[in-house]
């Protein structure tokens, strides 16, 4: 695991305060110094307790190839970077997925990696068993250009929670014009984003 805490060119990354909150964070943006991640650098300089970072875009995550292995086993059959988020999910108390606006929906590649949460839905509906994930809190930071829905989007990742065991989803957060304005300077977004912060430090 990388402890680098640069996010715009470490894939992954972990760091710690002192707590005992995990917080596992999605960030499904190319753009490596983007609105995106200005807003989620915002967010890790408020967040308790220990952070992991993966980024869609970077990460070596291939996406669900409908093989459905998972249909009748524990786990996924591509052995790649998804097995050590496998356990992060499981284990942590709250997950923020972060993503631009495209076709006011998720980025493609975010999509990817979501995918591979299918095995927590065959688990469920094919093999008859509880997936062992700690209930955890959720949130949704979104930016965009001001022509996309964003309740799309927020919506379709609301629905993701569900099969990961998030049960206490947080209220939209996001920066929706940032072809006029940068999402570091849109106050309302940060505003929001303290707010949010506080939910998950809770």
């Amino acid at each position: 695991m990388s402890y680098n805490t640069d996010i715009k060119n470490s894939p992954e990354h972990i760091k710690s305060k002192i707590c005992d909150k995990r917080t596992l964070i999605i960030n499904g943006s190319p753009r490596k110094n983007g609105d995106t991640v200005s807003l989620i650098k915002n967010l890790i300089t408020q967040l308790n307790g220990e952070y992991k970072i993966v980024n869609a875009y970077y990460s070596d995550i291939s996406p669900c190839m409908d093989c459905r292995y998972c249909w009748s086993n524990d786990g996924c059959s591509i052995n790649d970077k998804m097995t050590e988020i496998y356990d992060y999910i499981e284990d942590c108390d709250n997950i923020v997925i972060a993503s631009p606006i495209y076709f006011s929906q998720p980025t493609g590649k975010l999509l990817d990696l979501c995918s591979r949460f299918q095995t927590y839905f065959a688990a469920k509906h094919f093999r008859n068993q509880i997936p062992t994930i700690k209930t955890k809190k959720g949130a949704v930071i979104l930016v965009g250009g001001g022509d996309g829905n964003p309740q799309k989007a927020y919506e379709t990742l609301c629905g993701i929670f569900n099969h990961i065991n998030v049960k206490d989803v947080y209220e939209l957060v996001g920066s929706y014009n940032t072809n006029i304005i940068a999402a570091t300077n849109d106050t309302q977004a940060n505003d929001n984003l303290k707010a949010l912060t506080e939910f998950l430090n809770d």
